[in-house]
């Protein structure tokens, strides 16, 4: 089962998206965007960028917990994982971004 992209609204009126695991877990969520289209292209460029291991930065929160970010092909974060209680999950995280991003379906969760 591919992966899914959840694209929501917040009560603000921004836009973001969780990406989900094929399992349904979500693995990271998106910044807020203003509109519905930058969400979108935030969306485009993790289908077009998840696969380089240079666009993840892995990262310690002062909890010390691992998550990481994943940023677009100019450099721009574009989400941020959940924190994970282990590397060993974190890098998990990556690679099921890799695995699902690409072949992920957009759910279109806004109203």
């Amino acid at each position: 089962m591919a992966g899914k992209f959840e694209l929501k609204t917040a009560k603000s009126g921004q836009f973001h998206f969780n990406l989900l695991a094929g399992n349904g877990q979500i693995i990271m969520q998106s910044e807020m965007y203003e509109s519905k289209a930058s969400a979108l292209n935030g969306i485009a460029s993790i289908q077009k960028n998840a696969s380089d291991d240079a666009r993840y930065d892995r990262l310690v929160s002062k909890s010390e917990k691992p998550y990481f970010v994943l940023k677009a092909g100019n450099h721009q974060v574009i989400g941020q994982s959940q924190m994970y209680e282990s590397e060993a999950g974190r890098d998990n995280g990556i690679e099921s971004v890799k695995k699902n991003a690409p072949e992920a379906t957009v759910d279109d969760q806004t109203a």
